[in-house]
């Protein structure tokens, strides 16, 4: 191919964060001049000095401002990534009103294909089976004009109008029905601007099986083979991989086969996904949407191929022929791709908040991230921070490698899924390709101890004492949310407890140390005056010094607080109202996730703190409830 795309010199990127980053990367190599857009959050973000030049937006989802941005730069090209503006039909056609190329489908495509409604009836079009749906009332209720319809249950509820899991929830009666659409529609509207809800036979083992499709406007459609994303929780991927270790050679080549003539009926060009759901128990495969856009897991597609998606993307637009054959797409190994979030994966996948005071991401396998030291990660915007990506031989070799670069992967000052995602990957149901599309909600993964935390951080600070105190004995001073640790005995040999310092190494970020166990492996720790960090196995954990100023019992049972930073979305009480266990007080969003604020117990409303629309920190109490005598009995 040539190292050069003349028909495309200014490349406007219409996102942010890791893809922003890793669409200019590409562009730069082909000698394309890029331009940032931001918003006054991210004014000096990374993906803004990493462009030739930026221009500054009011919102990464405001059309007129980003063609507007797009005029001043003099692009003649914007590629928008994945999320925001990536599948809005109403966004391709105002580049295309203000002549310049989307780096993507034709906006008539976008707008058939981005849909989940409109797209099933495509698929039906070119033969290609979908999910079973019901028809859905204006009022919440399934059915039409009156008519009754006897459901199935489980059902799906879902956005027609986007993806990535928001606007989806499983309903499993007739009561939980009205609820469960009225919160898809409010998650909807915020993140697509569009309330249209489908309702689809849930499969309760499915595998999610995406063909990765890629067509020209000379008339070449082929896939670059499929990926497996069975690995969610709460229809949000966490792990990906390539090729599918589950699908035998006939289902492959009949989903390979359905991807490309869907792709080809609506003469699809540029790179595009279709995704298909595996019905584990019948083995019958079913059109799920295409997301007409690049998509986050595309690196694993790209380790097993050797081939660049993005630059593929920038030739299509650019008016040039793929200059690929189905022949000529090989599969080399085996990859797999892990999410690393700014949440709490064993405190309900709360999204979290902070500044990544350190940041360690593992060498020797691929990091998309867009992450650094000092940068503070706020609720406004998708909680992934980076997504690791591991290439090798077979499976096995490839989950190895991610299980080490997991290891070394550390991010301090704020809590991330990456000790989840180590666990997981570890795990003997993926080891074992046995993890279906909801194993994740029925199962769940434990918590790492502390042991291994407390250790490691008792060895740095032995090591200060015998340099700086001569006293036989110091408390370690350390705790999780309990009880300050046991004394470590000064100058004691921790060898053979399986502990012992295995040196420390340059980790480009100043004052994080290295430590290490025979027993239990390596692991980063940040000493700091009044606190360690820990982080082994992935997994952060704080260990601070107890307060022995502090006097008097915490917050009572009865306060409920915000469990995660974010906007109170909803109160649906006040002081003196009765309240009965595990009703909902309010809805606290953050990150376009919702959590319903609920009841302890029976009681009566002390205190109401939240107000609808506030933005409220980690912690802030919100509610009271005064326990009823019968209640304490």
């Amino acid at each position: 191919m040539a190292s050069e795309l003349p028909s495309i010199t200014t490349l406007l990127v219409a996102n942010r964060g890791e893809i922003a980053l890793r669409v200019m990367r590409t562009a730069a190599r082909l000698g394309i001049r890029t331009v940032a857009i931001h918003t006054d959050l991210d004014a000096d973000a990374p993906h803004v000095r990493a462009a030739d030049t930026a221009e500054p937006v009011a919102s990464y989802l405001d059309v007129a401002a980003v063609v507007d941005a797009a005029r001043r730069a003099g692009a003649d090209a914007v590629h928008p990534g994945y999320g925001f503006l990536s599948e809005r039909a109403a966004f391709a056609d105002a580049l295309a009103e203000a002549g310049i190329t989307l780096v993507g489908p034709s906006p008539d495509v976008m707008e058939l294909m981005g849909r989940k409604d409109a797209a099933r009836e495509v698929a039906l079009a070119a033969g290609v089976p979908v999910v079973p749906s019901y028809p859905l009332a204006e009022d919440g209720q399934v059915g039409e004009d009156g008519e009754v319809v006897d459901i199935d249950f489980p059902v799906l509820v879902k956005a027609a109008a986007g993806g990535g899991g928001k606007g989806m929830r499983v309903v499993r009666s007739a009561g939980e029905m009205t609820e469960a659409v009225a919160a898809a529609r409010r998650e909807a509207l915020g993140a697509f601007g569009d309330d249209t809800m489908l309702v689809e036979k849930y499969v309760e083992r499915g595998r999610h099986i995406e063909v990765q499709v890629l067509g020209d406007t000379h008339g070449t459609v082929l896939h670059l083979g499929e990926r497996d994303c069975s690995t969610q929780r709460r229809h949000q991927k966490v792990l990906e991989e390539a090729p599918a270790p589950t699908l035998d050679d006939a289902t492959r080549k009949e989903i390979l086969a359905a991807g490309v003539e869907l792709a080809a009926h609506v003469g699809y060009t540029g790179a595009g996904t279709v995704e298909f759901l595996l019905d584990e128990d019948s083995g019958e495969f079913y059109f799920l949407e295409m997301n007409t856009r690049l998509q986050v897991e595309h690196p694993v597609t790209e380790a097993i191929t050797g081939l660049d998606l993005v630059e593929l993307q920038l030739r299509v637009a650019a008016g040039d022929p793929v200059g690929l054959s189905q022949d000529d797409v090989t599969f080399t190994g085996h990859a797999i791709e892990a999410r690393v979030y700014a949440e709490d994966s064993f405190a309900g996948f709360l999204p979290q908040a902070g500044t990544a005071t350190h940041v360690v991401w593992p060498d020797g396998v691929r990091v998309d991230h867009a992450l650094e030291p000092g940068q503070v990660v706020s609720t406004a915007y998708d909680p992934m921070l980076g997504k690791v990506i591991a290439h090798g031989a077979d499976r096995e070799e490839a989950r190895d490698e991610l299980l080490t670069a997991l290891d070394a992967t550390a991010i301090f000052g704020l809590t991330t899924n990456t000790g989840f995602l180590r666990a997981l990957v570890s795990s003997e149901e993926f080891a074992e390709a046995a993890i279906d599309t909801a194993w994740l909600d029925r199962h769940e993964v434990p918590a790492p101890g502390d042991e291994a935390a407390r250790a490691l951080a008792g060895i740095l600070l032995r090591r200060d004492l015998d340099a700086t105190a001569p006293g036989p004995w110091r408390p370690d001073g350390f705790r999780i949310a309990g009880e300050p640790g046991p004394l470590l005995q000064h100058g004691r040999d921790l060898s053979h407890h399986g502990w012992s310092a295995v040196g420390e190494a340059d980790l480009h970020a100043p004052g994080v140390q290295r430590v290490g166990s025979l027993r239990h492996g390596e692991g980063l720790v940040l000493r700091e005056r009044h606190r360690t960090e820990v982080v082994w196995h992935g997994q952060r954990f704080v260990l601070s010094e107890p307060d022995r100023t502090r006097s008097g019992a915490a917050a009572g049972d009865g306060a409920v607080t915000a469990p995660m930073p974010g906007t109170v979305l909803d109160v649906r009480v006040a002081v003196g109202d009765a309240v009965t266990e595990g009703q909902v007080l309010g809805v606290l969003e953050a990150m376009k996730m919702e959590l319903a604020l609920k009841a302890p117990y029976d009681g009566v409303l002390a205190a109401v703190d939240a107000t609808p629309g506030a933005q409220v920190p980690l912690g802030a109490p919100l509610f009271s409830v005064d326990p009823t005598p019968s209640a304490e009995l």
